[in-house]
This record gives structure tokens, C-alpha cells and sequence, in this order.
């Protein structure tokens, strides 16, 4: 039996590839007990789990990571904290930068210096001793990106004296101080905690992978060794299953729109393939490292409703997820949440039953959006969907409008335990006019980490920007590389390579397959091309993929119910709301097509 688990901030959702669905509540404080829980449910020998966290993520937001140490060079401690020049929010004069995630004391400085291109100008120097109270170390010198030599000295040193070291060379090896220092910080921020959590998930199946935020399944070992790889992990396996239903569907331009109990994600797919990011923003510090563009906003089933000081029905970010839950979840739960709307506003029906929960309780929801003061129960319910109908559209439009894509010309693809109930008025008010609900839609990130592929992401910085002779040999090599990570350059091994491009001038890059793609990529994401302005190079990436032996498709399809809106159709893991004007149709890969019989609901600009 092979299986794919997300661990979510509500439930953890598992499912295998006999398309058996097993779904139970997280267990915060110890991530591995619902994922056992949901693996012996299951009940059979386990081949292969395949897994997606949030653990990482959590750790972050929350800040409970490693005390940390960093070694740099002479002059350069204080990059992690000096950042960049803009501002988190431009007109907000009172506004703070995260916090860096090493403190000034435990920064150190080390001799040595390497210019642009690698050449050594002074020898690299001894380590200093470092304070009883550090539990990690990260290591991040001058251009280690282009030569490591003195990086992996001053690594070796520390590792001999008994540090778990993380080095900038060996986690993120492209250029920028700042963001290759933060990274590189955060890594081992993560490690502790993320290491002994993921090793604990071993003895559960023969082989353990883990889906990274770039959409492929590494080892154990090396997800515990980089955990900053892991902060979309879940939503990476969404994203994934939702453009393999979107293709089999008939549709090569589609949004991806995950609303699960805590979050809301949202990507793009761009010719049938979630689009990738070389670097994402997480708690507001930069990560450097591959990643699928994946769109986050704290929206989810538990996002809890309240009047701020102004007057204002705000829903989120805070949620009451597992424990206690939404007040209809019968488990001590008081505060209004959107779950509690979407009850009292009978888009999920009074007499539902729900695994693990059974049917909830109508009453506690009154009583909890009541609380709003909005003069009844059901008016509540009406304000908290449209604000956080209205949070959602937002990030939508962030990753398709914003982008230079007309959502208009896909389908919105819905899932998550709470997506296929705000799934119509979204696809109203962005001018969509299909909307496909995947087979087990609710736990729709497992089934994608669990036909994941196999996968190992390269990057090498390219220190010669204007020199582009060279470049389709070294990506040969690259690719090379990446390949024998995954066994070889077999039949079944695919490699993608890219090149990192900009006009000269610019602090901003593309990513292309090669650089004669540049200009009109330039121009779709921007409005426009600069013809003869020269173009720079600044890093070379490969990616080796190995199939999974199974994809969306080949599990099998579940019957579902059909109808004419407005009903509620309850599935165990999601119930999709399908308003006035909307009709369902078969789809493809057991997938539900949500069409419109009748008039636009809502808005529909693009």
C-alpha cells in the first residue's frame, strides 16, 4: 500500500491508492500522532508514505525554532538585520521588519575575504568559540555562492567541535547576502525541531518521503537535513493534483484555490503546470530556494470573525483550528468562524454528519455570530462570507490579474474541506465560467503528494552576467547532476533547465528555459520588451523529476451527487455549495464541472 498524508493545521488527511480516505484532527503539539493514527485506519502493510507538513511553517510563524549562531565574514553580521531597502508597507510609518532570527550577540564575524569571481584576497581565519546556549549554527561567507572553499573550512571546523551546522553552500547557493544569509539562517532555525519530527514519522512505511514547496518528494534524511525546503510542503502537493485535474479536463489555464481550516492557497497554472518561484516571502523573511508560486492568506474554515476598534467585521488570520475548533464542532469552541457562517447560512446542511465530528451543532454557530452584534445570527453569516469571500477574490486576482493573465480564460479548480463552498461566488465575481471539484476534493494535497514525483532542484550562480558563452554547456552539466541524484539519466528521469535573466540594470530576474525566451516573458509579466537592450545572466537551474508510479487519475472514481442549484451536495470530506444559476456535469478524472445554467451572480471584471 502506498500513501499520501498532509498534515494540515485542522486535520490530517490521508489517503492511499486504493483511493480509501481516511481524515483526522491534528495533533499540534505532537504533528506524528494523527499521522499514525491515520496510517493504522488504513490498515495494511506500508510500501511507501509520502508526506506534506506544516511543521516547518508553524515553527516559523510562531517562532519556535533553534537558538541560533551565525558565522560570517568579517563586516557582515549585521546584513541579516540591515534587509533591503524598501519597506514592508510603504506608507505605514509605523510599521517593523520581522525581527531577525539571530540575535546580535550570537552573530560572529570570521577572517577571510573572496572577490566576485571566487579568487582569494585573504586567507580564511579560525572560527570563534560560540555561546553554550546555541543549538544550531548557520554559515554564510562572501560569495560562498561562486567558491565554497571558505565556507566549507569554516563548516568542517565547526561541525569537528560538535555543531549541527547549516552552510549557505550546501542549502541555498545563489547570490544576495541578505537573502542567501536569511535563508540559510532559517534552515537552521528549523532543524532541531523539524528533524526529530520527521524521523519519528520512519518506522511507519518501508520508504518515507516529503513533498517540498517545489512540488517534488525528497528522502527523509534530506528533508530533515533542509527543512526551509518544506514551508509550502501541503500546498505544493495541492497545487500538483490540482493542474493534473485541470489537464485532464481539458483546461491548460486554470487557478488553483485550496481553502482548508486555517489557510486559503491560491496558484496559477500556466500550460497545464503550477507556476514555480525562485525565491517566496514567508512570516516576511525572504526564502531562497525553489518553491511553487503558491499565494497564502489566513482564510480557512476556522478563521475566526470580530469588529475591530473601527467598527469594521474583519475574518482572520487568527483561527481556532483543531483545538477547540469552530463552535459547531461541539468541542468547547465560543468564537465566530467562516465554518459557523457556512452552517447558519445553509450552505452545509443542519443534519450533516462528518467524520471524526459527526453532525454539528447549529445552535453553538447562532450563538457564537450572535456575538457579532450584527442583529441576528443569519446576518452574520451573510458579512463574514462576503468579507471573506472578498480576502479570497483578492488573492486570486494577485496570481492571475496581477500577472498579466485573464482569469476568464480557465477554470477556477476548488478544494479543501471548505473551498467548494465559497468555490461559485468566487468564480462570479472573477468571470469564470467553470468550475471543476476534484475527486476527494477535501483532501485533495494528499492525493497530489501521494502521486508526487520524485524530485531534485539545482542552482548555480552565474558569476559572468554578460558573458553568455558557456551557458548550454554548464546547464548540460547541471542537468548532468541533477539526474544521478535521482539514479541517472534513465528513460524515466525528466530534467528541466532554466536560466535566470534580466536586462542589465535591473535588480529583479525571469526565469526561462533559455535566454531567447526572455523578452516576451519579460513583456507578459511586465507590458513590455526592451528589443537590443542586453541581457544578463545570473544563475543556471536544473530540475530531475522521477514519476510517481500512479497520477491524480488512475485512482479510482467515486460516484457524486449532481444537481441544479441552490444546494448543498455533502461529500465526507467537503461539501460543495452550488448556488442559484449553477448546475453540475461529469467531469473528467471524477472530477464535478460546475457550470452556469443562468445569469452571472456577481461581478465578473477582470
Amino acid at each position: 500500500m502506498r500513501i499520501g498524508s498532509d498534515a494540515g493545521g485542522t486535520f490530517t488527511d490521508l489517503v492511499d491508492d486504493r483511493g480509501e480516505v481516511v481524515k483526522v484532527l491534528s495533533t499540534p503539539r505532537q504533528p506524528a500522532d494523527a499521522v499514525r493514527r491515520g496510517v493504522e485506519a488504513l490498515e495494511g502493510h506500508v510500501e511507501a508514505l509520502a508526506h506534506g507538513t506544516t511543521v516547518a511553517t508553524n515553527a516559523l510563524l510562531e517562532r519556535r525554532g533553534a537558538t541560533v549562531a551565525l558565522v560570517t565574514t568579517e563586516g557582515f553580521a549585521d546584513v541579516i538585520e540591515i534587509a533591503r531597502q524598501h519597506r514592508p508597507s510603504l506608507y505605514d510609518p509605523w510599521v517593523d521588519r520581522p525581527d531577525p532570527l539571530v540575535t546580535r550577540a550570537h552573530r560572529c564575524e570570521v577572517a577571510g575575504r573572496l572577490d566576485h569571481d571566487g579568487h582569494e584576497l585573504v586567507p580564511v581565519g579560525v572560527p570563534p568559540a560560540l555561546a553554550d546556549d546555541v543549538e544550531a549554527v548557520a554559515v554564510c561567507l562572501l560569495h560562498a555562492d561562486v567558491d565554497p572553499r571558505h565556507e566549507q573550512a569554516v563548516a568542517t571546523a565547526l561541525r569537528a567541535a560538535g555543531h549541527d551546522v547549516s552552510a549557505s553552500h550546501e542549502v541555498a547557493p545563489e547570490f544576495r547576502e541578505y537573502e542567501r544569509t536569511v535563508t540559510t539562517v532559517l534552515n537552521a532555525y528549523l532543524r532541531p525541531a523539524c528533524s526529530a519530527y520527521l524521523r519519528t514519522l520512519a518506522p511507519l512505511a518501508d520508504t518515507v518521503t516529503v513533498m517540498t514547496s517545489a512540488g517534488g518528494l525528497v528522502s527523509v534524511e534530506e528533508a530533515a537535513t533542509t527543512p526551509a525546503l518544506l514551508l509550502l510542503s501541503g500546498p505544493a502537493g495541492g497545487a500538483r493534483a490540482a493542474a493534473a485535474v485541470a489537464r485532464a479536463n481539458g483546461f491548460a489555464t486554470a487557478l488553483s484555490f485550496d481553502m482548508g481550516g486555517t489557510s486559503t492557497d491560491v496558484c496559477l497554472i500556466l500550460d497545464g503546470h503550477p507556476t514555480p518561484a525562485a525565491q517566496r516571502e514567508v512570516a516576511g523573511l525572504p526564502v531562497r530556494l525553489p518553491s511553487l508560486d503558491v499565494h497564502t492568506i489566513g482564510a480557512g474554515g476556522g478563521s475566526i470573525a470580530r469588529i475591530d476598534p473601527g467598527g469594521a467585521l474583519v475574518v482572520g488570520p487568527a483561527s481556532a483550528g483543531a483545538d477547540p475548533g469552530p463552535a459547531c464542532y461541539g468541542r468547547g469552541g465560543r468564537a465566530p468562524t467562516v465554518t459557523d457562517a457556512n452552517l447558519v447560512a445553509g450552505r452545509i446542511p443542519a443534519e450533516a454528519e462528518f467524520p471524526g465530528l459527526g453532525r454539528l451543532d447549529r445552535a453553538a454557530a447562532v450563538d457564537a455570530l450572535e456575538s457579532l452584534g450584527a442583529g441576528s445570527a443569519e446576518a452574520a453569516a451573510v458579512g463574514v462570507l462576503a468579507v471573506v469571500d472578498a480576502s479570497m477574490e483578492r488573492a486570486l486576482r494577485t496570481v492571475s490579474v496581477a500577472r498579466g493573465v485573464d482569469p476568464r480564460e480557465g477554470a477556477l479548480v476548488a478544494f479543501g474541506g471548505a473551498g467548494p463552498l465559497h468555490a461559485c461566488a468566487l468564480a462570479d465575481a472573477l468571470g469564470v465560467s467553470t468550475v471543476l471539484v476534484p475527486a476527494r476534493a477535501g483532501v485533495l494535497s494528499a492525493v497530489g503528494i501521494l502521486a508526487g514525483p520524485r524530485q531534485h532542484d539545482l542552482v548555480r550562480s552565474w558569476p559572468d552576467l554578460s558573458d553568455l558563452a558557456g551557458i548550454d554547456a554548464a546547464l548540460d552539466r547541471l542537468a548532468v547532476e541533477a539526474a544521478a541524484s535521482l539514479g541517472g539519466a534513465g528513460a524515466d528521469v525528466v530534467v528541466e533547465r532554466l536560466v535566470d535573466c534580466r536586462y542589465a540594470g535591473q535588480s529583479h530576474e525571469l526565469s526561462v528555459p533559455e535566454v531567447d525566451a526572455f523578452a516576451a516573458e519579460h513583456e507578459r509579466r511586465n507590458g513590455y520588451a526592451r528589443p537590443g537592450a542586453p541581457v544578463e545572466v545570473v544563475a543556471l537551474r536544473a530540475t530531475a523529476r522521477l514519476p510517481a508510479p500512479l497520477d491524480v487519475a488512475d485512482l479510482p472514481e467515486p460516484d457524486r451527487p449532481h444537481g441544479v442549484g441552490p444546494v448543498a451536495l455533502v461529500e465526507p470530506d467537503t461539501t460543495v455549495w452550488l448556488p442559484e444559476g449553477w448546475r453540475t456535469e461529469a467531469g473528467e478524472a471524477g472530477a464535478l464541472r460546475l457550470v452556469r445554467s443562468g445569469p452571472r451572480g456577481g461581478g465578473g471584471s477582470p
